[in-house]
């Protein structure tokens, strides 16, 4: 029995790990920033789940919800940064603030809740961290551009914190999910206010009034969520694990396109070095 902290509860595939960790028996600590959307889980599981509000870009609130985790349970197992949420916009149509606020929930709040449970996997000298990004980081879609930006930065933080932990008996994971029928590409997104006309053939037709994707994915998340576990459970859990059909897909083609860039120029890269 192990216990996971998971954050972004309330909804989607967050909820599915919650729901599916808990129905193999383990701990979980429950967590939203509406911390009622996740009582029902600690009531149909009083002796096992610890339901809590959580809202990542709050410190106090990321220290808090350890500090209980660890009273309750003895420790922290397993870390799920799942919070989050999309953002549609091109470019030059991204407006400052809320892309701060992206930056402030993907890339920070991940690393604070991170920073929070470490020290207690240090002294016991085992833990994983499984840090949610996406295909999107991989494929980088027109209108995804500050989205895809913040998973990247997410998973090159969990490559360089794998390296780091790994001697310590500690594994960080990425998960790169593709398309799941949540509410991610509905309530979950949102999209800049103005809309450039410019854009209306790339990043335009991304945007939510135009969006026929919700609710058609082809991902279940049950599924999704009994496949992490797997992962995590494993005795070499890898360091990145693709959900989805469309995301290995997806993956392999970007491979491809990026070796035929790489192959093409490889004469310019390796003439830039001084001479023997």
């Amino acid at each position: 029995m192990t216990t996971w902290l998971i954050t972004g509860c309330s909804t989607g595939l967050g909820r599915a790990f919650a729901e599916a960790v808990l129905a193999r028996g383990h701990h979980a600590v429950v967590t939203a920033r509406d911390v009622t959307t996740v009582q029902d889980l600690a009531d149909r599981y009083p002796d096992a789940a610890l339901a809590l509000p959580l809202d990542v870009t709050d410190q106090q609130q990321v220290s808090a919800a350890v500090t209980a985790g660890v009273e309750r349970f003895g420790g922290i197992d397993v870390l799920v940064n799942n919070a989050g949420y999309g953002y549609r916009a091109a470019v030059e149509e991204g407006e400052d603030e809320a892309v701060r606020q992206l930056f402030e929930t993907h890339v920070f709040g991940a690393a604070r809740t991170v920073k929070a449970v470490l020290p207690g996997m240090r002294a016991r000298r085992s833990g994983t961290i499984v840090n949610i990004s996406s295909i999107g980081a991989r494929i980088s879609p027109e209108g995804s551009g500050y989205y895809a930006a913040v998973k990247a930065a997410v998973e090159a933080l969990t490559l360089s914190l794998r390296k780091e932990v790994a001697p310590l008996g500690i594994t960080a994971m990425v998960v790169e999910p593709g398309g799941f029928r949540t509410d991610f590409a509905g309530r979950s997104l949102t999209q800049a206010d103005v809309a450039i006309a410019d854009y209306a053939q790339t990043a335009g037709r991304r945007r939510k009034e135009h969006d026929t994707v919700h609710g058609t994915q082809k991902g279940d998340p049950a599924r999704a969520a009994a496949a992490l576990i797997d992962a995590v459970e494993s005795s070499r859990p890898p360091y990145m694990l693709l959900l989805g059909n469309d995301a290995s897909d997806a993956f392999r083609a970007a491979l491809d396109d990026l070796r035929t860039e790489v192959d093409s120029w490889e004469t310019v890269s390796r003439s830039t070095d001084f001479d023997a």
